[in-house]
């Protein structure tokens, strides 16, 4: 699917069928990094074909000085802190919007480590340029870090900790936001041989190398979540998402419990979990999405398409995403009579104003800008959007997006319905 716009809708409602997922983005993203930093073998099966992680693969062995981490955050924290750590020099750019996403709070703790790190432009954001790693620490390197902005400061650093000379006790401050990514970082470190001692707030991991070995990447949980949204709005259906399980590393799992609301049953077998319909709770419902803020989109646009208010709080990552996912979230949802409204600080309320249903609209206009979504170069915004076909057809700005996280998602609906035309 290219950059295009589409048109997507379905025309039965009834979705049944067999569903293949990418693989998870955030445990192939770790285990690259653990591979590229052991000194043994290490073998990954099932990695993501997602563009993050193929792009993050090619960067960690790239030769260049210059290199160009595109669109991609989890690639640019990951790696200011490996080839600082690895004692490289190297030139770290990104696209437009990732030269105006904040890294000061990284850096900060990566020079305290003994890392000479500059920036070229503006102070507190990409582009970097990185000369070296000289170490400030002969023993135990203690480093204080806030909690609260991005889980994938802390990973980054947790993941190079163990090739430091006298390891690192990281200290986190405040609140900790999207703890489950930090819990996933530390499980699959420890599939690798090094462990982790958490003392109150800090995390402290002692000089080691990695281990050999080989991992298999489950499928991903947060793409699982659109397909969940779309058995929602569905007539009927039984999808079976191929590759889950219960028992899972990733917070985002979370979404099998919290869509019970939203009238879908998650059933786990052996090969994956059978999704099925169920009443839904139409009371208000309440979400906290500091551990899973990439579910808030999908949990937005769900709540608005079935007249549920929403209270939506743990918000404050996402203004820092891929586009400001709130503002975003904001002007999208207006189209359909929907808003997402801030009731007090950092608690928002998603709500439909749409006195004669979400769908009607008493004077379309022609050139259908109320079922046209745009996408803000923000994958996410387009497959949260997505799922709002099988009440109507939609169009979808710049659908090519999707291969950041999702590669073949177009192609896994049309493979179950979906009726799906360039324009």
């Amino acid at each position: 699917m290219s950059a295009r716009n589409i048109r997507i809708s379905h025309p039965t409602g009834i979705l049944k069928g067999t569903v293949q997922l990418p693989a998870s983005k955030s445990e192939s993203n770790r285990a690259l990094l653990i591979q590229a930093l052991s000194p043994e073998k290490i073998t990954l099966h099932n990695l993501s074909d997602a563009n993050d992680t193929v792009l993050l693969q090619r960067l960690l062995y790239a030769p260049g000085k210059e290199i160009n981490a595109e669109d991609a955050g989890t690639v640019m924290r990951f790696l200011t802190a490996y080839f600082s750590l690895t004692n490289q020099q190297k030139v770290l750019t990104g696209t437009e919007r990732m030269c105006q996403r904040p890294i000061g709070i990284l850096v900060n703790a990566l020079r305290e480590l003994g890392a000479d790190i500059h920036y070229s432009g503006q102070e507190g954001f990409p582009p970097l340029e990185i000369l070296g790693f000289d170490p400030k620490f002969s023993g135990l390197a203690k480093v204080k870090i806030r909690g609260d902005v991005s889980s994938q400061y802390i990973s980054a650093l947790l993941l190079c900790a163990p090739i430091l000379p006298g390891g690192l006790q990281l200290e986190l401050e405040g609140k900790i936001a999207s703890r489950p990514y930090i819990e996933m970082t530390l499980a699959l470190m420890q599939q690798f041989g090094v462990a982790s001692e958490l003392v109150e707030n800090a995390i402290e991991i002692a000089p080691k190398s990695y281990a050999g070995g080989a991992f298999s990447v489950e499928a991903d949980w947060t793409a699982a979540s659109y397909w969940y949204s779309m058995v929602a709005l569905a007539k009927e259906t039984e999808i079976l998402l191929s590759g889950l399980k219960e028992n899972s590393l990733q917070g985002d799992s979370k979404v099998a419990s919290l869509m019970e609301d939203f009238g879908v049953k998650t059933t786990y077998l052996p090969e994956g979990i059978l999704l099925t319909k169920t009443p839904e709770n139409t009371a208000k419902s309440a979400i906290d999405f500091s551990d899973i803020p990439d579910l808030a989109q999908t949990f937005a646009v769900l709540a608005a398409a079935k007249n549920i208010e929403l209270e939506m709080t743990g918000l404050e990552s996402l203004r820092i995403k891929e586009t400001d996912r709130i503002v975003a979230l904001q002007t999208e949802l207006a189209k359909f009579g929907a808003a997402l409204t801030e009731t007090s600080p950092g608690t928002f309320l998603v709500k439909n104003g749409s006195v004669s249903g979400v769908w009607e609209f008493e004077s379309p206009r022609e050139d259908n800008s109320e079922t046209r979504f745009e996408t803000y170069h923000d994958h996410r915004m387009a497959m949260a959007f997505a799922p709002l076909a099988m009440l109507q057809e939609i169009e979808i700005e710049n659908a090519g997006v999707v291969r950041k996280s999702y590669p073949k998602f177009w192609e896994e609906l049309r493979k179950i319905g979906f009726e799906i035309m360039s324009v």
